[in-house]
């Protein structure tokens, strides 16, 4: 029987600090990029070797910052909190064995004094996060245009408008600045929240951004 304990051959680091407004999907949010750091021990360049002759890539990873027990159900945020499905019908973070499954575009790779680095754009992965595997993605096979999407299929172009109050417009660079709406337009809040007039807060590199929802969408009103 073969020996199934699993290490973390790479951890990502991007700008997301915590889990509230990261991209429930990988590629929802195409213009964040991220780094794929290796740990010591996988940093032999034959790893990597031919890589960049793909441009997608899969990423196995680990729900680091998961504080709850897994449940046989759950409740999806886009479906009001109420309703509860298996959960091996979701996506959800509270599985078994915590393994999350990425499509990330590989943009660049790039030296560094930790050896090679693949720079990545749509991950929905938190800073630090854990990588135990990384394949390539193969069009192919991977991609099945008749699938079905269950719920989700009905939350697909569910993105809201996002506008800045202009005070707080020139406090980042505008590249970041593009990034954070982005990032909110997908809409972090959960679907059983409504309070209109409550502020929301989201770290993303080094803004602390805060935010309202209002009739157009999102206004932010202050970065700091």
């Amino acid at each position: 029987m073969p020996d199934f304990l699993i290490k973390p051959v790479a951890k990502i680091k991007n700008g997301y600090n915590e889990k509230f407004g990261v991209p429930r999907q990988s590629g929802l949010a195409p213009d964040v990029k991220s780094e794929i750091v290796f740990e010591k021990e996988f940093r032999d360049e034959n790893l990597i070797r031919d890589i960049e002759q793909y441009s997608h890539l899969w990423l196995i990873w680990g729900f680091s910052e998961n504080n709850e027990k897994w449940s046989a159900t759950v409740r999806p945020p886009k479906l009001g909190g109420n309703k509860r499905v298996g959960v091996f019908a979701t996506r959800s973070p509270y599985r078994p064995n915590s393994l999350g499954l990425s499509v990330v575009r590989l943009e660049e790779i790039k030296n560094s004094k930790d050896g090679k680095i693949l720079v990545v754009s749509g991950a929905d992965l938190v800073n630090a996060t854990p990588i135990f595997d990384i394949k390539p993605y193969l069009p192919y096979a991977d991609s099945i245009p008749t699938a079905k999407g269950g719920f989700s299929e009905e939350y697909k172009n569910d993105f809201l408008n996002v506008t800045i109050l202009k005070e707080a417009e020139a406090v980042v660079p505008a590249e970041e600045l593009e990034e954070i709406k982005e990032i909110l337009s997908l809409n972090p809040r959960p679907a059983y929240q409504n309070d209109e007039e409550r502020v929301y807060g989201l770290s993303y590199k080094n803004s602390e951004v805060k935010f309202k929802y209002c009739e157009s969408g999102i206004l932010i009103i202050g970065i700091g």
